[in-house]
């Protein structure tokens, strides 16, 4: 009989010196879109059948630590989907992942269960024969070595981490076990430890303790086991969670330490702001290795915090669970080297006829800067990565032509590979002011079923902007900046859009037109039925006994009455699996 695991219980300056002070930052690595993806095909699970489907975040922002981004795994409990209760929808944040991976940088993935384990999509921790190249395992295991062996996501091997809810939180727990040289840190929420099976969620077996689950946990590192000594873990439960046993917590962390060896020190229990409390355990060379956080008067769910998703086995009303795990995993990562990057700390530019002269100042706590890199945008560009070195420079650029420059100073250590945040060089005229150009760069940025976004880049002596749609004006008023959102548009309708400079002189000629087309009226519908009804009704199909979900073909179990699934018709004739994003 199949167990049904969570139903047991229920993202113009002067031409004179233009000085800007900078902050320290990190290597510059490629910015992603800041939105979820679509829909994604992964690795085949020759275990549980089906490919890993799901969905990642690539963060715009900037990585805080080490100057490359960490790389998070994130594992539904059973009964959930990425799509209805992990990722960001319209309605809600799901798990909550969004904010932090922009503050931090990170790249968040949010994979579906293959198969259809217990009966309710579960990840697969009690099976007794886990492997690195099979199983939900494999699965897992590849999709995060195609992420950090990726060169662009720039994912740093030593800041991967995975955390998850109950059978996702027993599966966070494996992994941990199973690869603790790919997981610098681990986040368990009310997960069962490996050895246990599903008829044993609610109460700890007789004569299981923390040693047996160290003890299989070590089993499963195998000849990894030395990575143990630089793994965090943090372990999280409610007091009014009645499906999986509250003692499985605390055994938890205490088995982690037992698997990481030495000696450990318990600190003072910390008031959690939302109710509850958080008990940290430090090492013998005093590093926080575990933390414990008991929930008050929380259930079986996954601790969102406020502006997460308040329904199927996720909570807003208590702590906020990434935020917190992901400072921990941030502040304590022993993996990874801790040094500042460089800083300039001041930049200027003075014009002489046609001769610019760029100085700039800067420091670096781990050496000698060794090189600067000038940047000058406008009628002549300039890329000098070679204007200077040390405490401070100042490079003369003779011969430029006239008009209108904004430029940035960056600082590099070589020994490094950090480079600091730009220093940037407000708009200078060279010469006399040019005839007022209209702006370049114009872009689409997104669009509605009704809306477009545009962008440009800034026009020199441009005070403001107009918008033309098929050659009219859509502007009451001139816009100040350089993007424009023009709304009330028809559906599935292409338009073409032209941008106009303001300035003193009048208005400049019209830009380069560019088209844009406004997406289907489409509206998202979510279906609930046996997947037997699902296949009478068309929206899904029979194969060999399963039924499969049209268009992603995504397996839903069997295709019998007993089984029961929420398709979504995410567009004519295509359905997922779950809630509409």
């Amino acid at each position: 009989m199949a167990f049904n695991f969570k139903r047991a219980a229920s993202r113009l300056a002067a031409a004179s010196l233009a000085l800007a002070a900078c902050t320290h930052a990190q290597a510059q690595v490629t910015a992603g879109p800041g939105a979820w993806s679509a829909n994604q095909t992964w690795a085949a699970d020759s275990v549980n059948g089906g490919n890993l489907t799901g969905y990642f975040y690539w963060p715009s922002t900037q990585p805080t630590l080490g100057g490359k981004r960490a790389l998070v795994l994130v594992l539904h409990g059973c009964a959930q989907t990425a799509s209805g209760d992990v990722i960001e929808s319209s309605s809600d944040n799901g798990f909550n992942w969004k904010t932090v991976a922009d503050q931090y940088g990170a790249v968040i993935l949010a994979p579906n269960a293959t198969g259809n384990v217990s009966g309710s999509h579960c990840w697969d921790y009690s099976r007794t024969n886990h492997s690195r190249t099979t199983g939900h395992e494999g699965v897992l295991l590849d999709l995060i070595q195609r992420f950090v062996g990726n060169a662009q996501y720039a994912i740093d091997p030593k800041q991967v981490y995975v955390a998850g809810l109950s059978s996702g939180g027993g599966e966070t727990m494996v992994l941990a076990c199973l690869a603790p040289d790919i997981f610098a840190g681990a986040g368990i929420n009310a997960g069962p430890p490996p050895g246990t099976t599903t008829l044993q969620i609610s109460s700890v077996p007789s004569g299981y303790t923390a040693t047996t689950a160290a003890n299989n946990c070590k089993a499963l590192a195998g000849s990894n086991a030395s990575a143990f000594s630089t793994q965090i873990a943090g372990v999280i439960w409610g007091t009014s969670d009645f499906t999986v046993s509250q003692q499985y917590g605390p055994l938890d962390a205490q088995a982690m330490r037992l698997s990481y060896g030495g000696t450990y020190t318990k600190g003072a229990t910390a008031t959690v702001a939302t109710g509850g409390s958080n008990v940290p355990y430090t090492d013998a060379n005093g590093k926080l290795r575990t933390s414990e956080i008991t929930v008050n008067g929380m259930g079986h769910a996954w601790p969102a915090g406020t502006g997460g998703q308040n329904s199927n086995y996720v909570d807003a009303t208590h702590v906020n669970y990434p935020a917190f795990v992901m400072d921990f995993w941030f502040k304590n990562n022993l993996r990874v080297a801790r040094v500042a990057p460089p800083a300039v700390n001041s930049c200027s530019a003075s014009v002489s006829g046609s001769t610019v002269t760029v100085s700039g100042a800067g420091s670096d706590s781990a050496g000698t800067i060794s090189s600067y890199r000038v940047s000058l945008s406008g009628p002549t560009a300039v890329n000098d990565a070679a204007a200077g070195s040390g405490a401070s420079f100042s490079k003369a650029y003779a011969n430029l032509a006239n008009g209108y420059y904004t430029g940035s100073v960056t600082a590099t250590d070589s020994g490094t590979g950090l480079t600091s945040s730009a220093c940037s060089i407000a708009q200078f005229l060279v010469g006399t002011a040019p005839a007022l150009q209209p702006p370049a760069g114009l872009a689409v940025g997104s669009t509605t079923s009704n809306s477009v976004t545009l962008n440009w880049s800034a026009a020199g002596g441009a005070s403001g902007y107009n918008v033309y749609r098929n050659g009219s004006r859509v502007n009451a008023s001139p816009v100040t900046a350089t993007g424009y959102t023009d709304g009330s548009l028809a559906a599935s309708t292409t338009y073409s859009y032209q941008v106009s400079s303001l300035g003193g002189s009048g208005e400049s000629a019209l830009s380069a037109a560019v088209s844009a087309t406004t997406k289907s009226s489409w509206t998202c519908t979510a279906t609930s039925a046996s997947n037997y009804a699902h296949v009478q009704a068309a929206r899904a199909h029979d194969s060999g006994g399963y039924a499969l979900a049209n268009g992603s073909n995504q397996n839903m179990g069997l295709d019998n009455t007993f089984y029961t699934s929420t398709l979504a018709q995410t567009s004519p004739g295509y359905y997922v699996i779950g809630n509409c994003p």
